[in-house]
């Protein structure tokens, strides 16, 4: 898919006016483009995603993706990325085809990243992205999020989407914070009130529709900080 195009389809989950900086560059659109054509490619094989079409493919999984990216790290050119987010640890719970993983770490290449998901075949897929887009800093692991070891180090931010095993990954997204880190999770309205119930010890914003939807929500909780 062109770049413009994907530009395009994702102006509603970016700023409008570009009053705070979310607006992808040129190679990040490019990175996007890439992306979708290897999903579309390796879709056709594996069982990736059930939407099928190039532009929902764009709206549903990147735009959510990019969404949640500019909420979790606002404007992140900005930022020194020698000096604020190298040593910042994202921790993403069955990234499936890579959402929202991948897009965050295009968002803000200079994070670390973890994706977890336990599908070896879905795990090939991720490693090839990562391979094709020449990421760096990310780690990909064919495993449980409720197996990830808390000794491999914790997470600053934790996402999921697409939430299934509800009641026992939601407890294992948050044992994975750690001091002060941030669980963003993309779930139905309906989910929002047993999400809050499962983990109480985290403090929760007010949800936030997605674009485009009537029933999806980001809602982004905190946990603690010992200091």
């Amino acid at each position: 898919m062109h770049p413009d195009r994907i530009a395009e389809l994702l102006q509603p989950f970016l700023d409008p006016e570009g009053s705070d900086g979310a607006v992808l560059l040129r190679s990040q659109l490019l990175s996007i483009s890439t992306y979708i054509d290897l999903l579309l490619r390796w879709n056709s094989r594996v069982n990736l995603t059930s939407v099928r079409q190039p532009e929902e493919i764009v709206t549903r999984h990147f735009g959510e993706s990019v969404f949640a990216a500019r909420h979790l790290f606002p404007a992140p050119r900005r930022i020194p990325a020698e000096k604020a987010l190298t040593e910042v640890q994202v921790i993403d719970i069955g990234s499936g085809a890579g959402f929202p993983g991948l897009p965050i770490k295009i968002w803000a290449p200079h994070i670390r990243i973890t994706l977890i998901e336990p599908n070896h075949k879905k795990v090939t897929f991720l490693r090839e992205v990562v391979r094709a887009l020449t990421l760096t800093n990310i780690d990909v692991l064919a495993e449980r999020a409720e197996d990830y070891p808390t000794g491999a180090g914790a997470g600053d931010v934790v996402t999921l989407r697409a939430v299934e095993r509800f009641d026992s990954i939601i407890p294992a997204a948050a044992r994975l914070l750690g001091p002060g880190g941030r669980l963003a999770i993309m779930i139905g309205q309906a989910q929002i009130e047993r999400a809050i119930h499962l983990v109480p010890s985290i403090h929760w914003g007010k949800p936030v529709r997605l674009p485009l939807s009537s029933s999806r929500f980001m809602i982004i909780g905190s946990k603690e900080s010992t200091k």
